[in-house]
């Protein structure tokens, strides 16, 4: 299956639903940050949840969302836009975290103490900035809370990601299904039951049931319509420009140094590894 994001609304109009595969995404994503294990899950839970709530943006909006921790990984982050082009990256991509229950423990590796920062820059003068403490660091959850409290919209959120015995994602995705006013309690007490007997993400995924089939298994015997499809991608916004304008953000004494060197300056992009080299020269009129 290709890596794709599914949109539907019933036809009452009371429930909206978001659907993706994700594998290929975070596959790149986990080889340029050279992620292990655990790191991977947890960076490919983020990065599947930012390429759902992805699916909510239009035009030119774009959105972050960043996760800081008091466990090892320390802080990782994820971006999308309207378009499905998402890049991610991770502060330590090697927690070192034991097994729990025979488990990776993204728990551990996130940790139980932290942030979850949602920032969307919607085209107006200033960003929106939401910031919400971790209920339980699993990262889906985390978003329902932020979706459900933040935002007002109840919602549940459901993310996958299989790892292979070599370190390689073989599976990943994940969906946001939201209840729409004026709601229905009967209609939700029923798909929070199914919910909790639905098999993982990843294991649906792993069977071949696409995004469509994950969304009509939970919403049996409700019609809804597919509104639309976005392809996603791995996509970086860095390039030369912007490194410039980074590099003429610092201050006076560190650009004199840097331009009394002779040699090359090299700036690597936390999101995609990718290394800019600037020149003694290039350096001196930045200065």
């Amino acid at each position: 299956m290709k890596d794709q994001l599914i949109r539907i609304l019933t036809r009452d109009g009371t429930l909206r639903g978001l659907a993706a595969v994700t594998t290929g995404l975070v596959e790149e994503c986990r080889r340029r940050q050279d992620a292990d294990p655990t790191a991977t899950l947890a960076l490919g839970r983020l990065t599947t949840g930012a390429a759902l709530m992805g699916g909510l943006l239009k035009g030119e909006q774009r959105l972050n969302l960043t996760i800081e921790g008091n466990g090892p990984i320390q802080r990782l982050s994820a971006e999308t836009d309207a378009r499905g082009q998402v890049r991610a990256t991770i502060k330590n991509p090697y927690p070192a975290v034991p097994l729990r229950d025979g488990r990776l423990d993204v728990v551990g590796a996130v940790g139980k103490a932290g942030f979850l920062h949602v920032t969307k820059d919607l085209g107006l003068r200033e960003p929106y900035r939401g910031t919400v403490q971790l209920v339980s660091s699993e990262i889906g959850e985390d978003l329902a809370y932020y979706l459900t409290t933040s935002e007002q919209v109840p919602s549940a959120v459901s993310l996958g990601v299989y790892i292979e015995t070599d370190g390689r994602v073989g599976a990943a995705g994940g969906f946001i299904l939201q209840a729409l006013p004026p709601g229905d309690e009967g209609r939700i007490a029923l798909l929070e039951e199914r919910l909790r007997a639905l098999p993982p993400v990843s294991s649906l995924l792993r069977e071949g049931q696409g995004p469509a089939a994950i969304l009509e298994r939970l919403l049996a015997d409700i019609p809804f319509d597919v509104k639309d499809s976005i392809d996603l991608a791995f996509r970086c916004t860095c390039n030369r420009r912007q490194i410039l304008r980074l590099l003429a953000g610092l201050g006076a004494e560190e650009l004199a140094s840097l331009a009394q060197q002779q040699e090359e300056v090299r700036v690597t992009c936390e999101f995609c590894k990718e290394v800019h080299t600037l020149t003694p020269t290039e350096i001196r009129a930045i200065r």
